[in-house]
């Protein structure tokens, strides 16, 4: 917090009124499939981003980025969008949030320090937008609730970017605690905290550094009717998390998906396997089962690689090799060990979940990825963290 201080008082010759934290993320299962109404596990990390905040006496939004090096600015009078401006957008976008739900905002001048960078995919940008938006709730005093916040983040997303409001991202950074994951129910718009009681365990981000493309259009796969199809397989059950699971039949469900072409019904049913994955895993935390967990998340892979076309041979040597770290890798009842694609957009990260005395292991097989593929991967050892917090 010292340093971040200091850095904001060396750009605009003042320390900042106001300093806030808030985790970067990842999703360990389910980022695909909010659209349908479906779940999503998430795990808020200690890789944080503070923003700190300081008033000022004209209309001015100033912003520095303390990693990049890089100044941008805007006025309150004539908040737009520009390309040029990256991630100062996710603070504007905050800001418009607040002005255009009745709120009196001045001039301010923002900082950000993070030593993840928002290109990563690791939740930095939503970490901007919702530790903005603590810092200026306090800042200039308003009374609002955090529902209120989130309709601002709301406003922000939808109105100012254009984009949609990812619940369990900014979930997972706002309600996230020490020790445990954040379930998100898409259905529901709510969230629920799960242990994660595996103290033998390191979990791993690996950034593998692939140039990010986009292999398929995926707003073709988000359409109303394709959500009615899942609809139908839907089947009501008490016994399980959010009470409902998706029909098993295989008969049943090549019914229903003939209709939609190859491509699509593939994709369809990464959908409803996914929901299964995460109904295991719940299961699995509950009872501090880690091999049932693991082929849960295992299992995620294998169909967001094969049927959601979304992976690369990269990624999947990286996950390959975490397997191999097991002295039994045929032993795909009780894994050790468990991986998974993640990261922005398609994904250009993994998460590994491993053994503590692994690590060594591992580093040598990202020494062995960059020499096989040119790619110089970097990694984060993360725990789970807790959620945004004025400092």
């Amino acid at each position: 917090m010292e340093k971040v201080e200091d850095v904001h008082k060396k750009e605009y010759g003042i320390k900042p009124d106001v300093v806030c934290r808030s985790p970067g993320r990842f999703h360990l299962l389910g980022e695909h499939s909010w659209f349908f109404k479906d779940k999503t596990l998430s795990m808020a990390v200690d890789l944080p981003v503070y923003v700190a905040v300081s008033k000022r006496d004209d209309m001015n939004l100033k912003f520095y980025f303390e990693q990049l090096n890089e100044n941008k600015r805007a006025n309150l009078s004539s908040l737009k969008i520009r390309k040029e401006d990256k991630w100062a957008n996710a603070i504007k976008a905050i800001v418009y949030g607040f002005t255009s739900g009745g709120f009196d905002c001045k001039g301010m001048d923002f900082t950000v320090s993070s030593e993840i960078l928002p290109s990563a995919g690791f939740g930095i940008t939503t970490a901007i937008k919702v530790a903005s938006a603590w810092a200026i709730r306090e800042l200039c005093g308003f009374h609002c609730s955090d529902d209120e916040l989130l309709q601002v983040i709301e406003r922000a997303n939808r109105l100012f970017l254009g984009t949609e409001n990812y619940k369990a991202d900014i979930f997972a950074a706002i309600y996230s605690k020490e020790g445990n994951l954040v379930l998100t129910d898409h259905a529901k718009t709510s969230c629920d905290l799960i242990p994660f009681n595996f103290d033998d365990k390191t979990i791993i981000l690996t950034d593998a550094r692939v140039p990010r493309i986009t292999t398929w259009n995926e707003e073709s796969l988000q359409q109303p009717e394709n959500v009615l199809l899942l609809g139908e397989l839907k089947d009501i059950k008490s016994n399980v998390y959010g009470g409902w699971k998706y029909e098993e039949n295989g008969t049943d469900v090549n019914e229903v998906l003939s209709v939609v072409n190859e491509d699509t019904r593939r994709r369809l049913i990464c959908i409803m396997n996914e929901h299964k994955n995460i109904l295991d895993a719940e299961a699995a935390l509950e009872k501090k089962d880690f091999a049932s967990f693991a082929r849960s998340v295992n299992h995620s892979h294998e169909s967001m690689r094969d049927l959601y076309d979304i992976s690369c041979p990269e990624i999947d040597w990286l996950l390959k090799r975490v397997q191999e770290l097991d002295e039994n890798p045929d032993d795909l009842r009780n894994p050790v060990s468990c991986g998974r694609i993640t990261g922005k957009g398609f994904g250009r990260c993994t998460y590994t979940i491993l053994r503590t005395g692994d690590i060594k292991k591992y580093e040598e097989k990202l020494a062995d990825y960059e020499r096989i593929f040119g790619f110089k991967p970097e990694y984060h050892i993360v725990k789970p963290a807790n959620g945004v917090c004025l400092i």
